[in-house]
């Protein structure tokens, strides 16, 4: 039998369910005023880069964010008013900010989530640049059709290429339930070469191939699914000074 996510899936009718008019009655009841949020836009599922900006007077809350499920804060870096989300942990949500965020004003969505090691690389960068994700969640059914890839697109890739990158290109494992990440799933991950496992990023890509929307998704490769004690180190501040450092080298690539 077919699984029903993969029933009844017009990928090109219009949803009825609309983010603008879901954001149009937050306004409304909660008496925000109509505005814009930062073209560029930032995803950090941990939270830890808020609370560091936050915690050294960096960030500001963002008036116009109108989103009943998350709160939006917005930062300088590099000259450029950035606007970041944290906490969007897992494909659903991730995928829901995400909508409204481009309905909003956002332009360039970039996530950096933290992620299991599936596979060791030769290479001391600790951020993967995600090129394609195995679809191992929900979400991206909804957007692109089961046999396309979740995939970032190849303009994004070719302006992020370069010798001395805080990351490397590599493939990751999308999944939408980490406590089932058993020995022979992760040995099948391995032989497809999948360096990660994370909860958002196939699910992201399907959003941005569906809506058209530009999308880039980072895995900060933290821990080995705590397998022995002590896993989970991300260094000082729990990985923020190295998270600021990749988002001003992508900046100084696409602006």
């Amino acid at each position: 039998m077919v699984p029903y996510i993969l029933k009844n899936k017009s990928y090109a009718e219009s949803s009825i369910f609309k983010p603008e008019n879901l954001l149009r009655e937050s306004r409304r009841q909660n008496s925000i005023t109509k505005g814009k949020v930062p073209a560029i836009c930032i995803l950090d599922p941990d939270g830890d880069l808020v609370d560091y900006l936050n915690t050294h007077g960096l960030a500001e809350k963002n008036k116009y964010w109108a989103c009943y499920h998350s709160n939006l804060f917005t930062f300088e870096i590099l000259g450029e008013r950035v606007g970041i989300i944290p906490c969007a942990v897992g494909a659903s949500y991730a995928v829901l900010v995400a909508e409204q965020l481009f309905v909003s004003g956002c332009e360039l969505l970039i996530s950096i989530t933290s992620a299991g090691i599936i596979k060791t690389q030769n290479t001391n960068n600790q951020f993967a640049l995600i090129t394609e994700a195995i679809r191992d969640e929900g979400t991206s059914y909804h957007y692109i059709s089961a046999d396309e890839l979740s995939t970032l697109s190849s303009r994004l890739i070719s302006l992020l290429k370069g010798s001395n990158n805080p990351w490397f290109e590599a493939k990751s494992w999308t999944t939408d339930a980490p406590f089932r990440e058993t020995k022979s799933a992760i040995q099948e991950m391995k032989e497809q070469n999948v360096a990660c496992v994370e909860m958002e990023a196939s699910a992201l890509y399907a959003f941005g191939k569906a809506k058209n929307k530009e999308v880039i998704c980072f895995a900060h490769l933290t821990n080995a699914m705590a397998q022995e004690e002590g896993d989970f180190e991300k260094g000082e501040y729990f990985g923020s000074l190295q998270m600021l450092h990749l988002i001003q080298e992508v900046l100084k690539k696409l602006t």
